[in-house]
């Protein structure tokens, strides 16, 4: 969920636009590309709306951040991970895809600052307390950032840690490589190592997670009975 600029504000920050390439031969991989308007021209905000990729926009201290849509890939990775996790920590948590999150007393309001996860987790508690239905304001105890090349999941992190999330998760959409990182308010991360089997610990939640063979295996208590693959056709 996110919310369009307003059109009687113009944006007058620089918009950073994740996007592809044009390849440099047949043989050469698309690389990202960057771009940036000091002034986001109103044609291409009306074309988000139009289309619905604003849904994907975030904005960063008044700074509009145009990120493209999300891949096939992307979508089952999360949403695999999303069943998992809703069926899971079903009666300890909520589990959330895409819910806006702003700093209380945001100069301005919520929209001038905010991020998206790709998914949160927060206790019932937490969520009574923070939620305004149209952004938390305020942090779950885990977000989830399913990382794509090119895209700012790494740069979100001080973010959140800054907002008082306590874990993030950043799963690699290509490889499924999985991190954990524990956060601090001071803007500080560390990752957590892995464990033995190769698996990777939520403190929080207790979920466990690895790449297996190209796939993300999760598992829940430590069971190994229990283990799925995330997205198994």
């Amino acid at each position: 969920m996110s919310i369009s600029v307003d059109d009687a504000e113009p944006v007058k920050n620089v918009a950073t636009v994740p996007a592809t390439a044009p390849a440099a031969s047949p043989a050469a991989a698309p690389q990202p590309l960057r771009g940036y308007f000091p002034v986001v021209p109103e044609w291409i905000l009306e074309h988000r709306r139009l289309t619905g990729s604003d849904q994907w926009d975030e904005m960063w201290e008044g700074v509009l951040h145009m990120a493209p849509d999300p891949t096939v890939p992307h979508q089952d990775l999360q949403g695999g991970m999303y069943i998992f996790l809703h069926h899971h920590l079903k009666g300890r948590f909520l589990v959330h895809e895409r819910i806006n999150l702003s700093p209380p007393g945001t100069p301005g309001g919520w929209t001038k600052d905010y991020r998206t996860p790709d998914i949160n987790v927060i206790s019932r508690e937490r969520q009574a307390a923070i939620n305004r239905n149209s952004h938390f304001e305020g942090p779950p105890e885990v977000v989830i950032e399913v990382k794509s090349p090119g895209d700012e999941s790494e740069e979100k992190i001080p973010f959140y840690a800054g907002l008082g999330v306590t874990e993030a998760w950043i799963v690699d959409r290509d490889t499924r490589e999985p991190r954990v990182l524990a956060l601090d308010r001071s803007g500080a991360s560390r990752e957590r190592p892995a464990g033995p089997g190769g698996w990777v610990r939520s403190e929080v939640t207790g979920i466990e997670m690895r790449a297996r063979e190209g796939k993300l295996e999760m598992r829940a208590g430590g069971d190994d009975a229990a283990i799925e693959r995330i997205h198994e056709e």
